[in-house]
Order: structure tokens, then C-alpha cells, then sequence
């Protein structure tokens, strides 16, 4: 039985990113994954729906080239075939890249079902396909799922095609007339962007009464008028109470309405996969189906570590890479931690949404004294010059006791590509003092940044 320093189990964002690492450092490194290499984010997530969302704003942009002085003649469409077909030509180079990667760090890739059979003095067992290795440290790394929620109609509705996951949507070669999307969350937003854009008729319903989950009210506000604007319409504080194959049924105030979909778009979360990979068999700890990990990324069991979805915490490709990082340098004796309050997020549509840190509300719940500004994006020449919708807005949230950004929320163009620098005022802890003296390109849309610094 061959013997590994390090098996990953899961070769997503977390799994192949810590492979390589560990490869890089001289760690004997096996990956086993069962589905694809890249995971969800690459094949059936993140990238692929970038990719549609793209074309989308290409559409976007042809329909309302009137505006910017463009002639364009007749409606723009899209052929939603090539979009599938580049959407896959995209993940298939990324893909390719990913093996490369792990193939120059020496890393051993195994597609098959990785199952974690026990211990013996060698280290831990691990059953792939129908060979067995060892390995002296393991990184759980399996990601998650969609939740299919127990509705009636939609278990029928998936074996008959018209109920979707974020999976099979991406794969829709022909646009529905009208499509309903089951949960106001990011993945079921940027869809809706999407599809929106392309003329299909898009429904939301979502049981709270705001659209993306913890986003700071006032962006998200923002977001749903643009997105009505499009066509959308939504219904918040609803709960779906049965789907059908020609509409979804769902309850407003106590009384039953009926929307039409020719497709049912789940979109209300996640869950981790950590069932039927033999956790039990070591004695790892999971709360609610996650793997209970510390912020060096280990779980209760010696040199046994979990990165990624599968602990639950926060589900994003980019806290994945982190963690594997964190869970690596802990494996190599370089001291980590993993830092939660730091992550930044971003919603892709059209426009976008970028945020970071604390909102208004909660750090007013952490007992925190803040002050918050918040000014429209025309405050920046760039984004009035490359929009004609221009009720943006940047906010920005300090504590007043160390006079530092504790949280950034953003929607316009451009908001999830400087988050990052955001980011970094917010987890370097600047004073808001040095970050005026910081200089920016100019003309930028980022430059709002520090024009709402100036107004705070």
C-alpha cells in the first residue's frame, strides 16, 4: 500500500489549490476526486455562470447602445446554444489548466470515490475506487450541494427536467418562456440577471422580505428596482408551497397564488457533502452536516483537516483558497489562521455588488459606535461617463473608536473587481487618516472610495 504525506479528498477550489501547495513544498500528494477536477465553481459554478452573465451584459449593452450614441440595428439576442458551447470550452481550458498545475507539482491525480476506511501505523486509510493508500495527514476538502428542499412537486420535477439546480441550468440549450427562481439569494440573482437579460420572463420568490441574504439593505434595495427594471418581478415574504408542471404555487399573507414557469430554478442554498467519505470512521466531529474545523483549519482529529464548503462556514471559492492555504502552512509548521470577518463578496450582476466587513446593522449589533457615509457613484467621472443608469451608491462603514473601515458595500460597475483593495483598508485596520493620503488612478470608479472617505 503506497503512503502519501497528504490526501486530499476533493479536487475543487479548496482540494486542488491545497494539492498544489502541498506538492510545491515537497509533500507527497495525492488528489481524489470523483466528479470533475475545478469542482462546482469551475464546471457547474462560478465560472460557468460568468460566462453566460457576460454575454448577457454584451446584450445589455447592444440594447441600449442608443444611449451612448451606438446605432445598432434591430434587437440583440442570443444564440443560447453557442452560449452553453462557450461556456464549456471556457471550463474545459480552465480545467486543463488546473491538471497542469498539479501535475507540475508533482501531484498524483485519481478520479474515483474516495472513502477513509480507518487508521493504522502507516497513517490513514483511504479506498479509491478499488485501491487503497495511506496517507500521514488527510484535507477534507468534498464541498457542497444544492438543497433540494422537500416541496411537493419538485422531487417530480427534477426527474422530469423542468425543476433545475444551478447545475442543469447552465446546460439549457433553449431559453424558457418564464422562468421562476425559487430563492433571492446571489446564485438565484445572477441567474436572474442572466436570463432577464435575454428576454426570458423571470419570477422570483424569495420568503424573506429582501433580496440577498445579508447584503446591506440599501444595496440590495438598489439592486432588486434595477433588476424590475429589466423585467423581473419579485415576490418577498412568500413561501413556495407545491410546484407544478406548469407553474409554481406559492403563499402571500395567508392565501395561495400561482406564477407559470415552463423551468423552476432552486436556488435557496447550500449544504456540505461530508456523508458516505467514512468520517465516522476516524472520529471527526460535523455540526448540522458540516466538518467542525478551528481557524487553523484542523478538525478534532490529529493531522486531519477540512477546507472549503464542506465546513460550512462561509461558502465562497475565494474563502476556500484561503483556507486550503491556512490548512497547509498549519501542515507545514508555518504558523495561520484563518480570518472570517475580512472575506470579501461580490454579487455578478449587472451591476455588480461588491462588499466587505460589517454593515450598518451589524456592527451596531457587536455594540460597535460607527458612523457610516453613503454617496452616489456619480461622484466618480468614470462611472458617469460609462452609465446611463446612475443611481449607484458607495457606503462605507467606520469605527469611530480607532477611527478605522470596518466594512465597504458597493453597487456599480467595476464594484467587484476594487473590493479587494477595500478589502485590504478594512483588514490592515488603516487609519482612516493615512487611507485619504492614499492616491488613486484617476479617472476611476474606485475613486469613489476615497471620496466617501473625504465625505465621512
Amino acid at each position: 500500500m503506497e503512503i502519501y504525506d497528504l490526501i486530499v479528498i476533493g479536487g475543487g477550489p479548496a482540494g486542488y489549490l491545497a494539492a498544489e501547495r502541498a506538492g510545491h513544498a515537497g509533500l507527497k500528494t495525492m488528489v481524489v476526486e470523483k466528479n470533475e477536477f475545478g469542482g462546482v465553481c469551475l464546471n457547474e459554478g462560478c465560472v460557468p455562470s460568468k460566462t453566460f452573465l457576460n454575454s448577457a451584459k454584451v446584450v445589455d449593452y447592444a440594447n441600449h447602445a442608443a444611449k451612448y450614441g451606438v446605432k445598432v440595428d434591430g434587437k440583440a439576442t442570443v444564440d443560447q446554444k453557442f452560449v452553453v458551447e462557450r461556456k464549456n470550452g471556457v471550463v474545459k481550458m480552465l480545467v486543463s489548466g488546473i491538471k497542469a498545475a498539479l501535475k507540475k507539482n508533482k501531484v498524483v491525480m485519481k478520479s474515483a470515490t474516495a472513502f477513509i476506511e480507518g487508521k493504522d501505523v502507516n497513517g490513514y486509510i483511504v479506498k479509491a475506487g478499488e485501491e487503497k493508500f495511506s496517507a500521514k495527514r488527510l484535507l477534507i476538502a468534498t464541498g457542497s450541494t444544492a438543497v433540494v428542499p422537500p416541496i411537493p412537486g419538485v422531487k417530480e420535477g427534477v426527474t422530469a427536467g423542468y425543476v433545475l439546480t444551478n447545475k442543469e441550468v447552465l446546460d439549457l440549450t433553449e431559453l424558457p418562456k418564464n422562468l421562476v427562481v425559487i430563492g433571492g439569494g446571489v446564485i438565484g440573482l445572477e441567474l436572474t440577471s442572466y436570463f432577464s437579460s435575454v428576454g426570458v420572463n423571470v419570477t422570483v420568490i424569495e420568503m424573506l422580505d429582501k433580496i440577498a441574504g445579508p447584503t446591506e439593505k440599501e444595496i440590495s434595495s438598489i439592486l432588486q428596482k434595477s433588476l424590475e427594471r429589466k423585467g423581473v418581478k419579485f415576490n418577498l415574504g412568500c413561501k413556495v408551497v407545491a410546484v407544478e408542471k406548469d407553474g409554481v404555487v406559492f403563499e402571500r399573507d395567508g392565501k395561495q397564488e400561482k406564477v407559470p414557469a415552463d423551468k423552476v430554478l432552486l436556488s435557496i442554498g447550500r449544504r456540505a457533502v461530508s456523508a458516505n467519505i467514512g468520517l465516522e470512521n476516524i472520529g471527526v466531529n460535523i455540526e448540522r452536516g458540516a466538518i467542525v474545523t478551528d481557524d487553523k483549519m484542523q478538525t478534532n482529529v490529529a493531522n486531519v483537516y477540512a477546507a472549503g464548503d464542506v465546513n460550512g462556514k462561509i461558502m465562497l471559492a475565494h474563502t476556500a483558497y484561503r483556507e486550503a492555504e491556512v490548512a497547509i502552512n498549519n501542515m507545514l509548521g508555518k504558523k495561520d489562521i484563518m480570518r472570517y470577518n475580512v472575506i470579501p463578496s461580490v454579487i455578478y450582476t449587472n451591476p455588480e455588488v461588491g462588499s466587505v466587513g460589517d454593515t450598518e446593522e451589524s456592527a451596531k449589533a457587536r455594540g460597535l459606535d460607527v458612523k457610516c457615509v453613503s454617496i452616489p457613484m456619480t461622484y466618480s467621472g468614470r462611472y458617469v461617463a460609462e452609465n446611463t443608469d446612475l443611481d449607484g451608491i458607495c457606503k462605507l462603514v467606520i469605527n469611530k473608536a480607532t477611527n478605522t473601515l470596518i466594512g465597504a458595500h458597493i453597487i456599480g460597475s467595476y464594484a467587484g473587481e476594487f473590493i479587494v483593495a477595500v478589502s485590504a483598508m478594512v483588514d490592515l485596520e488603516v487609519d482612516i487618516e493615512n487611507i485619504k493620503k492614499l492616491v488613486f488612478p484617476h479617472p476611476t470608479v474606485c475613486e469613489i472610495v476615497r471620496e466617501a472617505i473625504f465625505q465621512a
